[in-house]
């Protein structure tokens, strides 16, 4: 259907098109008025040249209105991965984006020296497992390797036995260290 939407949303562009530069000729007296009234009179002139032209009249209306009220989609609707979905012998489990963000931030906020956070968590539908990108801002005092390394078994670890998902990599990008303040 999308591929006849298209040829046909096509034709409709080039007859515009072809309207368009006639009615511009006839503005700047390039071609006269009266020829483009002797093909309106030859369209006229038998039923069944009058029919064809109402038939292809009338499918233009209809594309237009079509273009106007129910515009189409340029780009290709994706499915949008809202979760990974488990299934058993009982039923399904469809365990959303925002709940793994909400346990990676869990975890994160068990360690004091992450300051911020940004998580952002990708889903592999076709074999249930993630990929977490995190945007840290750290303390100053903070080890970063042991930290990151700490952060992303713990994170696996967390996710693997509450949703039984594996992940499959935790990102991780200091953005900053928070500079320590000065006591007074």
């Amino acid at each position: 259907m999308k591929v006849i939407e298209n040829v046909a949303l096509t034709i409709f562009s080039v007859v515009i098109l072809i309207f368009c530069l006639i009615f511009c000729l006839i503005l700047f007296n390039w071609i006269e008025v009266s020829y483009v009234y002797l093909v309106l009179q030859y369209l006229k002139s038998t039923p069944t040249i009058t029919n064809i032209s109402l038939v292809v009249a009338i499918v233009l209306m209809l594309l237009a209105a079509k273009c106007i009220f129910f515009p189409a989609n340029t780009k290709e609707k994706k499915e949008k991965i809202e979760g990974i979905l488990l299934e058993n012998e009982s039923g399904k489990l469809m365990i959303s984006i925002e709940t793994i963000e909400n346990l990676v931030k869990g975890v994160i906020n068990q360690f004091p020296n992450v300051k911020s956070i940004n998580c952002k968590v990708k889903l592999d539908k076709q074999v249930n497992n993630v990929i977490i990108d995190l945007n840290l801002i750290v303390a100053s005092e903070t080890v970063i390797k042991e930290l990151s390394s700490n952060l992303q078994n713990k994170i696996k670890e967390v996710i693997k036995t509450t949703t039984e998902v594996d992940v499959k990599e935790v990102n991780i990008k200091i953005k900053n260290i928070e500079a320590q303040k000065e006591s007074e």
